[in-house]
């Protein structure tokens, strides 16, 4: 049973370093983890700012793109929020996930 059991450790390891890529620990001893997310350059950095900015205003306020000059004329960039969130989402974890389930041979 024990070589069965260190052996499973040992597919578990391999798998974490194949698929757990979202999430790196940090640097100061801690145990918080950093997500990374990449922008092409500071431009989109600051319109990913500022579109969600906006959106919390319009969420928090739904008259709040009636008086707002800023909002008015620039209506929320949806495509360039959910692109962000898209970029974060842990695919490689998810397919960790299903690659234990099938090695623990628990699928339903």
């Amino acid at each position: 049973m024990e070589n069965n059991e260190t052996k499973t450790l040992e597919n578990l390891k391999r798998l974490i370093a194949l698929h757990f890529r979202t999430l790196k620990p940090a640097d100061d001893k801690s145990k918080a983890y950093i997500a990374q997310i990449k922008f092409v350059n500071y431009f989109e950095l600051g319109c990913v700012i500022t579109e969600t900015l906006k959106l919390c205003i319009v969420a928090l306020d739904h008259d709040a793109h009636k008086t707002s000059t800023t909002i008015k004329h620039s209506p929320i960039n949806v495509g360039l929020i959910l692109e962000m969130v898209l970029e974060m989402f842990p695919m490689d974890e998810f397919e960790f996930l299903s690659d234990v389930e099938e090695m623990v041979g628990e699928k339903s």
